[in-house]
């Protein structure tokens, strides 16, 4: 069967947490690395963040642990409305998306959506870009599609 995402592997686990310096040192210390770099998003007129398809100044801490394959990234929302804090306040601090590298964003996006898994917020990075597609009710967590230039 082809694979419609064009690839099985997972490249990052992501967890939102409220304290992202409290829970890299816990992550640090329990797998025995260095604390990582804490470092902020780029604001919308960078990112041009959308989320629930209008612009929105929402921006995160993030830190990385690369464990391989996967790297676990950890988010702390800050700014404005986004998928992230949309999870903080239902959820509390745990497991937001687990991502995967791809090519072809928008084609990605538009298999999602016919299956049931519709966008929820997109972004830019230096490099890239990455989108967020609401997998809860068919897959019981949020996909993370990243695609670098």
């Amino acid at each position: 069967m082809d694979n419609p995402l064009g690839t099985t592997t997972v490249t990052q686990v992501a967890i939102i947490v409220r304290d992202i310096e409290a829970k890299a040192r816990a992550w640090a210390h329990l797998l025995g690395l260095p604390m990582p770099a804490v470092i902020v998003t780029d604001p919308v007129e960078l990112a041009h963040t959308e989320y629930r398809g209008q612009p929105s100044p929402a921006r995160a801490k993030l830190a990385f642990f690369q464990l391989g394959q996967v790297s676990l990234e950890l988010i702390e929302p800050i700014g404005g409305p986004s998928t992230w804090q949309e999870h903080l306040d239902a959820h509390g601090e745990s497991l937001h998306h687990i991502a995967f590298q791809i090519q072809g964003m928008r084609d990605k996006l538009a298999y999602l959506d016919a299956n049931g898994i519709p966008l929820v917020q997109r972004g830019e990075y230096k490099g890239g870009r990455y989108a967020y597609a609401d997998g809860t009710q068919v897959l019981g967590t949020v996909l993370e599609l990243l695609e670098n230039d």
